[in-house]
């Protein structure tokens, strides 16, 4: 098990629900009954056909019967225990990569209020992308820039979970930096800046972070055996990987990569980042899916899958155990979708998104009250980068300002973040 010590987080949130604690592991009893699943049935038929009541007379066997059931006991809790201890260490293993690059400064960083297992909590998930060609072109360097920043609302009470998108060039305050855009936060601070940017800026307390590189799309979809998504259009993208078409069908890995990695298939029909941001919503929507229909051997087989290309400051057991408390879900309803509302602005050769601060405090308003981001249903579907407008973003408001020939100036912008104070936050 993996433990930190964390700082007391000073922010006012009287009004934000209770949270899963960081440790959320399983109970002692539910832990002993998920050990004791693990045991495959073929040991309790194994330990009775190898006993020795199967090579005495029937005369003999009267005598010996209760030595036969203890040791026939002893067999299978000595097969049980093993199994366990096996499992035990299978998780934590894996809990050990998961945790491989979790610093005392990220954990700092996260929320050390309070909680309650079974009550609703925030986590950030960040999804960046380590091509081979990417790295080899020295983009990253010694620090990185996230692709996507998804600010995730899990209510196990309610069964439902929300994804609200950060459109990565929104911009805020960076604590101790200044002005910027809320992606260099990762540059300039790395995770732990991340999570203190992105929680002042929508307000809420975060409690867990997890970092996905693309590839963990990748292993995800091919561990359980493909995911079932309706591809809003055809893909035909060499700098995504390559190409998949339209319509309703089931994605290996490869294929998933690519729905996630594409933006310039989206070029004429307006952001590239928004509709990629949505499908990348969509994907892992699928994932959930997936995961959720699956028992405890498959889950764990698919978290070790990833866990190379994931780091998260929650363990195994608390990932499980999570997953065990919102099977059931109706992902295709109670999954919804949003993005933070911005439109695009140009200063000083530079494009910049500008939040529509008033329109954020109300959805994030809604999103904490645990309903759905915005009051027009359809516009929650999990559904992706779908061209009817209901992409979240600068298309659903009209407000485009490049498309209207008007741009904002850098006073301009300057002065928008007065609306949230200097720490960044509304």
């Amino acid at each position: 098990m993996f433990f930190m010590k964390k700082r007391k987080n000073t922010s006012n949130q009287e009004n934000t629900p209770a949270f899963v604690p960081q440790s959320a592991a399983l109970s002692r009893g539910s832990a002993s009954r998920m050990r004791n699943s693990m045991v495959p049935a073929s040991a309790y038929s194994s330990a009775q056909s190898y006993g020795r009541d199967a090579y005495i007379s029937k005369k003999s066997k009267k005598g010996k019967k209760p030595l036969i059931a203890c040791a026939v006991i002893m067999a299978l809790l000595l097969i049980a225990g093993g199994v366990a201890f096996g499992g035990v260490v299978y998780m934590n293993s894996i809990s050990d990569k998961l945790h491989a690059n979790v610093t005392e400064e990220l954990t700092n960083a996260l929320s050390a209020e309070e909680t309650v297992p079974g009550e609703p909590f925030y986590m950030l998930i960040l999804g960046v992308d380590r091509s081979e060609e990417r790295v080899e072109s020295g983009e990253y360097g010694d620090t990185y820039r996230s692709d996507s920043m998804i600010l995730t609302r899990v209510d196990p009470r309610q069964k439902t979970v929300t994804l609200v998108s950060i459109e990565r060039d929104t911009y805020v305050n960076i604590e101790g930096h200044g002005p910027n855009k809320i992606n260099a936060s990762a540059a300039l601070g790395g995770s732990p800046l991340v999570v203190d940017t992105i929680s002042k800026f929508a307000g809420v307390p975060i409690s867990h972070y997890v970092e996905i590189d693309f590839d963990g799309f990748k292993a995800a979809v091919d561990a359980l055996g493909g995911i079932d998504v309706d591809v809003p259009v055809t893909i035909d993208d060499d700098d995504a990987g390559g190409y998949v078409e339209a319509g309703q069908q089931t994605l290996n890995g490869d294929q998933a990569l690519i729905l996630c990695r594409s933006r310039h298939t989206y070029d004429e029909y307006g952001s590239g980042d928004y509709y990629r941001m949505a499908n990348q919503r969509m994907v892992m929507g699928a994932i959930a899916k997936k995961i959720l229909a699956s028992d405890v051997v498959t889950m764990a087989n698919t978290i070790n899958a990833m866990a190379d290309y994931i780091t998260t400051d929650m363990d195994v057991q608390s990932i499980v155990s999570v997953a065990t408390e919102m099977h059931g879900m109706d992902v295709e309803e109670d999954m919804y979708s949003a993005m933070n509302p911005t439109t695009p602005t140009y200063v000083n050769d530079v494009w910049y998104e500008y939040c529509d601060l008033a329109a954020w405090r109300e959805m994030m308003g809604r999103v904490d009250a645990g309903l759905p981001p915005y009051a027009d249903e359809e516009r929650n579907a999990n559904t992706g980068g779908t061209l009817d407008g209901k992409v979240t973003g600068v298309q659903e408001l009209g407000t485009d300002a490049s498309a209207t020939g008007t741009s904002a100036t850098e006073s301009g912008v300057t002065e928008s973040l007065d609306a949230y104070g200097t720490e960044g936050s509304y």
